[in-house]
């Protein structure tokens, strides 16, 4: 096997915001450090450094390849069985093969808990094995679930810089939904499955819970290099109780204000929930429904709660679409998309959600579908962009 350097080398990591150097290699990442230290708790810590849309990317003819990682997957406690971290193997857009691993750090967290912390684990290293031995474009998907520090990489033939990045750069923002809780992998995740189809590049700063309209978010989407930029925004308000309506007007428009500041005209769409029964018409907090033993979730929140100035998922759409409207008298590259286009209540009588608030694989493949319609399709506001140009994805080592 030969040994394929990671940094100056032809690997392209995609999909992060920066690299950090360690001790042991490289460690992608989807905020840089400033962002980081802004970072205002454990939970939010855990999802910023997992690796929703990070991959490889390179050139090869060979038949074996080989990736060292040190993995981090949160936890409960120390004894609790950790889930396994799924790998996917991309070879000319198409996934042929996929590596599990269950090893790694732990980092022990619980809302009930005060202070995480890290418990130290092993390696692993994946195999993928048996590819044709032609010249390919190989991508290597990390588990959206895992922080993954990349250790070494090896295959059995020569590896070269990727092709000049296939479309577009899409830039994403969103809550778990977006990030991809309840896939069975990464590929399966709508917005991966979308980079996919419409064969643009993905960076992904989606964060399970945490899509908050912080500006610390915000800062780091004005700085992203982006061709193509959309937010999908509401369902973390509601879930936490975080907002009344009054602070969440002017809380959307300074986290576009920000954005606006790198981005004065890239195309921006934003995009409001999708249907979920329980704070439709209601107010959060969600909880777990206590008269079922399966992990299903319901609101403690009511409809006079709303009427109170608390936040609905049909007031946010009402604020968003308002909001859109009002800024694109003088922004012409703003849109909106109305989440129900996307998954609605016809949809969810079909194909409920997983937890009666996640989707699981048939939901992100159906909202990946009808987003590419909409935002690529030849009327969609993503239609026509100019592709990335033709050197190297830009990478920021720290």
């Amino acid at each position: 096997m030969i040994e394929v350097p990671l940094e100056g080398g032809p690997v392209e990591i995609r999909g992060a915001i920066v690299v950090d150097h360690t001790a042991g290699g490289s460690l992608p990442r989807r905020l840089g450090s400033q962002a980081r230290r802004r970072v205002p708790d454990d939970f939010m810590r855990a999802s910023v450094g997992q690796s929703a849309g990070i991959r490889l990317a390179f050139r090869t003819a060979a038949s074996a390849i080989e990736l060292t990682v040190l993995a981090t997957k949160m936890v409960e406690n120390e004894t609790s069985g950790t889930l396994p971290g799924f790998y996917d193997l991309v070879v000319d857009g198409e996934l042929v093969q996929q590596q599990a691993s269950t090893t790694g750090n732990r980092f022990v967290f619980s809302f009930e808990r005060p202070q995480a912390y890290v418990v130290d684990g092993p390696a692993d290293t994946l195999r993928f094995a048996g590819l044709p031995m032609t010249e390919k474009n190989v991508e290597i998907w990390l588990p959206y679930t895992d922080e993954v520090e990349l250790l070494s990489l090896r295959a059995d033939a020569p590896v070269e810089p990727p092709v000049t990045p296939r479309g577009i750069r899409w830039l994403h923002h969103g809550s778990s939904i977006s990030h991809g809780y309840r896939a069975s992998h990464t590929t399966a995740t709508w917005p991966v499955a979308a980079a996919l189809a419409a064969g643009v590049e993905l960076t992904s700063v989606a964060f399970s819970g945490n899509a908050l309209l912080d500006q610390l978010t915000a800062r780091t989407m004005r700085d992203a290099p982006a061709d193509a930029i959309s937010l999908k925004l509401g369902i973390n308000l509601v879930n936490g109780d975080m907002m009344r309506l009054r602070v969440f007007r002017t809380a959307v428009h300074g986290f576009l204000d920000t954005i606006r500041d790198g981005h004065p005209s890239t195309p921006l769409l934003m995009i409001s929930p999708i249907f979920c029964a329980p704070v439709e018409d209601a107010a959060g907090p969600t909880v777990q429904d206590p008269s079922r033993a399966e992990e299903w979730v319901t609101t403690a929140g009511s409809a006079q709660d709303v009427v109170e100035g608390k936040l609905s998922l049909r007031v946010i759409r009402t604020e968003l679409e308002r909001i859109v409207r009002e800024r694109a008298e003088s922004d012409p590259a703003i849109f909106y998309l109305d989440g129900p286009r996307l998954y609605g209540p016809d949809d969810a009588e079909r194909l409920p959600l997983s937890d009666n608030l996640h989707p699981a694989d048939d939901v992100h493949r159906l909202l990946a579908d009808r987003f590419v319609e909409f935002a690529f399709g030849a009327a969609g506001p993503f239609a026509n962009q100019p592709s990335c140009g033709t050197g190297r994805l830009p990478t920021l080592w720290e």
